[in-house]
């Protein structure tokens, strides 16, 4: 997997640039995302509001939902749960699209039109989960903190400006950029995994839904476990 990975870079610093390639997989990873990123963020936020206050008015510490919301989503909701949907969302079509296409033998066709599969099919796709897993992080942090402010404000009567000065005065910019830098390594583990899965599919007639199904549950996994590292890295 790591010669895998090694290759998908070294090939796409190599003439022809895929510039083409790597927008329209930016859009299929991204903007094809994107409904499924805000729905999933604005009721994560609302149920972190409802939660959060009831365990703050426990302390008489109402203020600081908005600080507590911010942090937890920022740090740590906002990456992993953005990953979660992007991988069941497009990394299992991703797996399952070159599973298909290594069981068709469509990518011994390349080959034989003097193409690199690797740089035709592999590197933009991971060139354009870098790109856009950070973009889509980003929404699901600022939906997440206003469906937690139409709960906490809106509902339950917190004071809107507690809410975003106790916001204010509790994030930093570590903060955001632990998020942010999470977010493109799980775009680097979703594609990289999906793709030599799907690269890699046994030659039978079940062989794409096994791909498809071993590199959900892998991309799962490395990121739960990836997160771990890095938030005991970057605290």
């Amino acid at each position: 997997m790591f010669l895998f990975l090694f290759s998908a870079f070294a090939w796409t610093f190599r003439p022809p640039a895929r510039i083409r390639l790597i927008i329209y997989h930016v859009r299929s990873i991204g903007v094809d995302s994107l409904s499924v990123v805000l729905l999933s963020g604005v009721f994560t936020g609302m149920v972190m509001g409802l939660q959060g206050y009831y365990s703050l008015r426990k302390f008489n510490a109402e203020s600081f939902l908005g600080s507590a919301v911010a942090l937890s989503l920022l740090r740590e909701l906002g990456p992993v749960l953005s990953a979660f949907m992007v991988t069941g969302r497009t990394g299992s079509a991703m797996a399952a699209e070159l599973g298909s296409m290594k069981v068709t033998e469509q990518i011994d066709a390349l080959y034989s039109m003097a193409i690199n599969p690797i740089q035709y099919l592999v590197s933009p796709r991971i060139i354009a989960g870098l790109i856009s897993m950070p973009l889509l992080t980003a929404i699901f942090d600022v939906v997440g903190i206003y469906g937690a402010y139409l709960i906490g404000v809106g509902l339950l009567g917190v004071s809107s400006g507690s809410y975003f000065a106790g916001m204010e005065s509790s994030v930093v910019f570590h903060d955001v950029w632990s998020g942010l830098l999470k977010s493109v390594s799980f775009g680097l583990i979703i594609t990289w995994v999906c793709c030599y899965k799907g690269f890699n599919a046994p030659p039978m007639a079940t062989g794409v839904g096994q791909a498809t199904t071993e590199s959900v549950v892998l991309c799962f996994v490395l990121i739960l476990v990836w997160d771990y590292f890095m938030t005991s890295i970057m605290l």
